[in-house]
């Protein structure tokens, strides 16, 4: 086993290698870089951007030439009328005034000691901005995965063992149409009825504290992150088990009618201990295999639309935000925090198969 981790672990390297520079290729060709967001709001209402660079107060005339453009001011678009060392300095600003290959090279040296670099338009590094917004997506990606695994795989085995039953068929017509619903539309809905729209007003509205969550005792705490987090987390259970729980009542079905089974009850074993003892964790293989895709996709994409619609400022959020403002820095690091957790899980999720089935040996497949 020990091998089979180095084996991984030495594979992640190469792995995260590889997403970070696709990725960084694709945004070097994508149009509308950080140089040419500064340049559209030097364009627009937002004078104030180029006081930063200049020492007169930022009067855009003083950057202005007559004397024709550069290639440096022709490849960015909206530059026509301003000047050539004007956007040179601008270029080395955002560190545009080197090479594509050395930009990657300096920000892979960078990340081997986590230090993600400043962010282009918020006056913090991007290693702050994550532990400013991990809270949000940790308490919504944890509890929503944690509260769909407990609910879908009890009731899941349910319908397995009562398949085709008056219980089996209800509660399939229950989850098709939860699933149906998209969340965010869900998470109105709740608004509405329970967060002081028309109805009641039970919940918060916004954020995941109360104004006084430091004076509370820690019970009071508790209750008040709970009761923040409680419309959220409905939002994006409500149609996120209805996969889960008929994969794991397939896959238990697929399990009973298999021999082994057939052959446990004929030796007397109760249905219980067979259910339980044999058939759970075969069963459960599929649901483990699934499980660091699942947190994966609630942690960071799942959780957007609620956290915009309940004002959580988490990293679903800052993605986009920064995305959109191409923001580099941030862009470049959240996605490589992202690869380590999601290459992580996923050993995680190997080292889990190992745990419910000691039969699996990757070490020994692998050869």
């Amino acid at each position: 086993m020990f091998y089979y981790i180095l084996k991984r672990l030495l594979l992640v390297i190469p792995t995260l290698l590889g997403i970070l520079l696709i990725n960084f290729i694709i945004i070097q060709a994508a149009p509308g870089g950080p140089v040419e967001q500064m340049i559209s709001k030097i364009r627009g209402t937002d004078v104030g951007a180029t006081a930063r660079f200049s020492g007169d107060g930022g009067d855009l005339s003083s950057h202005s030439s007559m004397m024709g453009l550069d290639d440096r001011v022709s490849k960015y678009a909206g530059a026509r009328g301003l000047d050539p060392e004007f956007i040179q300095e601008l270029e080395k600003q955002y560190g545009f005034d080197k090479p594509p290959i050395e930009r990657f090279l300096l920000m892979i040296k960078n990340y081997l000691t986590f230090n993600l670099g400043q962010s282009y338009f918020r006056d913090t590094s991007v290693v702050n901005l994550i532990k400013e917004k991990l809270p949000v997506s940790i308490s919504l990606g944890l509890w929503s995965t944690l509260l769909i695994y407990l609910i879908s795989i009890p009731l899941g085995i349910r319908k397995a063992v009562k398949d085709g039953s008056v219980f089996d068929i209800w509660t399939s017509s229950v989850i098709i149409v939860a699933y149906a619903i998209p969340s965010f539309l869900f998470a109105i809905f709740l608004i509405v009825f329970f967060a002081g729209g028309s109805f009641f007003s039970i919940f918060p509205l916004r954020g995941l504290f109360s104004d006084n969550f430091e004076s509370l005792t820690m019970i009071g705490k508790i209750k008040d992150y709970f009761w923040h987090l409680a419309l959220p987390l409905t939002a994006l259970v409500i149609s996120g088990f209805a996969n889960l729980t008929f994969l794991t009542k397939n896959s238990f079905i697929e399990e009973i009618n298999k021999q082994y089974v057939t052959t446990a009850r004929a030796k007397g074993l109760s249905e219980k201990k067979v259910l339980y003892g044999h058939v759970f964790r075969n069963a459960t293989l599929v649901l483990v295999a699934g499980l660091p895709a699942a947190f994966i996709h609630i942690f960071f994409t799942g959780s957007l639309l609620i956290e915009v619609i309940f004002s959580l400022d988490g990293m679903g959020l800052l993605s986009f935000e920064t995305a959109i403002n191409r923001d580099y820095p941030v862009v470049f690091g959240t996605l490589y925090v992202f690869t380590l957790v999601g290459l992580s899980l996923h050993i995680i999720a190997d080292l889990l198969y190992m745990i419910v089935d000691p039969r699996i040996d990757f070490e020994k497949r692998g050869s």
